[in-house]
């Protein structure tokens, strides 16, 4: 194999890589990226078996079909010092040779026939919905996928496809995020795509995708990228059971004047005591240090007598900062009792602080 290929294209792919490849034991291949040089495309892959990132380099100046793999990381590194210009890759016999004008590097190489393969699409079945709002769908819901938690369904989001809409939902037991997509599909299904694959799913797409599953896996393919993830085995949640049936208050509030108010007070603590009265709410810090900070907004509210709850602000903000309209309703009932955020077809539930 010999290909010469631009510098920024190469190092722009193999940045893209990264999070793919297995980082601690480099004598697994797992490490490396696997490069397949035929005629002008140049197809690169990375994966460390749980997800995997595939992506071909069209036009590129071919001298000698072939493939390989190298460590994507090393590679990278050795990329990114070189000057923005064309780049000669080789394999010779168990070696790659990178050379740039009087640079040249070397890394050692495994047997690419012994590279993981990647899933396929076809004949896969496949799931109709607004590549856009899907994208976007999962930023809101993100910030409330649980981490390490050892119910390993909770370190993932759940597709739910219904026969008239599609719920995409997460919770880490403190709060739950829905965003409830219009549709029409053709059969009900359920998946949880692990919360490292939602993260690389809105860093890479944000054209037309097309969206396939198997038993174990959820593939997208888009453009010159396939992109593949294994799925949790589990079962979510009973989300729906979650969700309040009824609110005893309901309020309109402004986003902005919330963030503001909200972030006054992050700057004392985390945790916020709001209190809701019939023209305004004061919000104070719940730290237990000789400080305290204390702002209010004018709101109109239900309330005739006063109504005291805690959150943690960081729930808050992470709805209001993925909402686009101004206004956004909340739902309330007891102050120990979760409550609702809600805009659009998005919406928040979340556990108060015990006070």
């Amino acid at each position: 194999m010999k290909i010469s290929v631009q510098k920024s294209i190469l190092e722009q792919v193999l940045s893209q890589m990264q999070p793919f490849l297995e980082k601690k034991d480099t004598s697994q291949i797992t490490s490396h990226v696997y490069m397949n040089a035929s005629d002008s495309n140049l197809t690169i892959k990375a994966t460390d078996y749980e997800i995997g990132l595939k992506t071909t380099i069209k036009n590129i100046d071919t001298k000698e079909n072939g493939e390989t793999t190298a460590n994507g990381k090393k590679l990278l590194d050795i990329v990114r010092i070189l000057k923005d210009e064309e780049l000669i890759i080789e394999k010779k016999e168990d070696t790659l040779y990178i050379k740039q004008g009087h640079s040249k590097f070397k890394l050692p190489t495994f047997d690419p026939s012994e590279f993981p393969t990647f899933p396929s699409i076809e004949n896969r079945p496949k799931i109709s919905i607004d590549s856009y709002k899907f994208v976007t769908s999962l930023k809101k819901i993100a910030p409330a996928i649980d981490s390490n938690n050892p119910k390993f369904e909770l370190n993932g989001a759940l597709i739910d496809i219904k026969e008239e809409f599609i719920n995409l939902v997460a919770t880490d037991t403190r709060r739950l995020a829905l965003v409830r997509l219009e549709n029409s599909p053709e059969t009900s299904l359920a998946l949880i795509v692990p919360k490292k694959a939602i993260q690389e799913i809105q860093k890479l797409f944000a054209e037309e995708l097309e969206i396939y599953y198997e038993e174990t896996n959820l593939i997208i393919n888009s453009g010159d990228y396939l992109f593949f993830t294994k799925l949790i085995n589990g079962k979510f949640p009973d989300y729906e059971r979650i969700i309040p049936s009824s609110l005893n208050y309901e309020l309109e509030l402004s986003k902005s004047k919330m963030i503001e108010a909200i972030k006054q007070i992050t700057t004392i603590s985390n945790e916020i005591k709001l209190t809701f009265l019939k023209d305004r709410i004061i919000f104070k810090s719940l730290s237990e240090e000789n400080i305290e900070a204390q702002t209010e907004i004018e709101a109109q509210t239900p309330f005739e007598e006063k109504f005291v709850m805690a959150v943690n602000s960081r729930y808050l903000l992470d709805f209001l900062s993925n909402i686009e309209s101004e206004n956004f309703q909340m739902g309330l009932n007891e102050p120990e009792l979760p409550f609702l955020l809600k805009n659009d077809n998005f919406l928040t539930i979340i556990m108060p602080i015990v006070i």
